[in-house]
Order: C-alpha cells, then structure tokens, then sequence
C-alpha cells in the first residue's frame, strides 16, 4: 500500500528534505509504491497548491517552497489498477486535501469517486457542515466502519486551511501500516515510516485513533 508524509509547522519550513526521505522510503519498501506521487502546501495566501506526477517519487526530483504545512503521498495502486495521474493524491475540493494509505475489503458505501480513497474523502466531506471538521472526520470513520467487512489498515490524513486531522487504524502489519508521529523542533511529522534527521524522537501512532493538529503547532 502507499506512503505518505506531513510536516507542518507554525512557522515556515523547508518540504524538500522531508519529501528526500518519503522518496527513499518509497524507494526501498517492501510493496512497489511507484505508482505516481502527489503533494499539497499551503502558499503564503493559505491556499492550498498541488501537484501531481505519474513517475515513481524516487525519479522526480521536483521541489518546493517554505510552507507552513506540506503533505506527499506515493502511490501503489490496488492490485496495479486505475494507474493514472488523476488518480494520484493527494486529493482536494479547494477547501481541504487528502491523502490515504491502506486496503478495505467488502465496503457497502455510496460514494462518487475513481478509486477507493477518493470514495472515502467523500464519504466524510458528505459530513462536514462547517468548522467542525474533526466531527465530520469522526461521523465519516464510524459509517465505514460499520459497512465494510475488512478493513485492513485505514490510515489517512486529511488537512484543512486551520488544522490536519490523522486517522490511524490497521488491523495487521503494525511494522508497515502504523504510522509514526515526530517532532523535529516546532515542526510536527507523520510519515508512514520514521526516517533519519538529526533530534527528531518518533513514536507510534495509536490504533483506532483520531488526531487532529492546529496549523499554529498545538495538539487539539
């Protein structure tokens, strides 16, 4: 399955060598994640800016500004299908962004989407009535949950211009699916695995966990 990366700070930050250590994660995983790779940041007006590529993270080597929130996602493509620029993450409706990283099996779920993550994203926007995004979040875990047979790992990160909300949640593999959370400074870090840089102290995310982040550094 795919991985992905966030590094947000109150104050600005350099993505790139971040973004180097989510290309040799990918590089070297166990699972061929060479399916194309996207990222989001916030620019200095607070809006979010995409980009999006087909060729494996590792052979691009794209950078980017200082931003105050940055999210990447490398792709592997369930069962190698729907390989296709438009179906890279992360996604976005203008307003938020989206990345996700796992496999459901059995989801009885009405939802418009290309692929299962979008399918996902919105299923929970379908729940965001205004500033509460974490409760959308909740509402939107919950429902699938309850109509899907098997989840093997639901990990997502789903980002709005005030704050970041985290869903950690696998059933198997803690070693590949449980993310890690960092903390370099004031820049806080999730990526799907830890990765050297000096004075970051990781640690695992809990299991069936929301965690949501404010954009000015604080836990909420």
């Amino acid at each position: 399955m795919c991985r992905m990366l966030l590094a947000a700070s109150p104050g600005k930050i350099d993505p790139n060598p971040h973004l180097d250590a989510l290309r040799e994660i990918a590089k070297t995983s166990k699972e061929y994640q060479g399916h194309g790779w996207g990222c989001a940041w916030l620019d200095h007006a607070s809006r979010w800016r995409l980009y999006h590529n087909i060729l494996p993270i590792w052979e691009d080597a794209a950078s980017f500004d200082s931003t105050t929130c940055f999210i990447a996602h490398a792709r592997s493509a369930f069962r190698d299908e729907g390989i296709a620029v438009e179906n890279n993450m992360p996604f976005t409706d203008g307003e938020k962004v989206f990345a996700f990283n796992g496999e459901l099996r059995g989801v009885r779920i009405k939802a418009d989407g290309r692929i299962g993550a979008e399918k996902i994203f919105n299923t929970i926007r379908r729940f965001d009535k205004g500033p509460a995004l974490r409760e959308a979040v909740e509402r939107g875990v919950m429902v699938i949950n309850r109509r899907t047979r098997h989840i093997r790992a639901m990990n997502f990160i789903l980002a709005g211009r005030l704050g970041i909300h985290v869903c950690s949640q696998f059933s198997e593999d803690p070693d590949y699916f449980q993310l890690r959370e960092g903390v370099w400074g004031d820049t806080r870090i999730v990526c799907s695995e830890p990765y050297d840089r000096p004075d970051i102290s990781w640690k695992r995310l809990k299991n069936h966990r929301i965690f949501s982040y404010r954009l000015d550094g604080g836990l909420s």
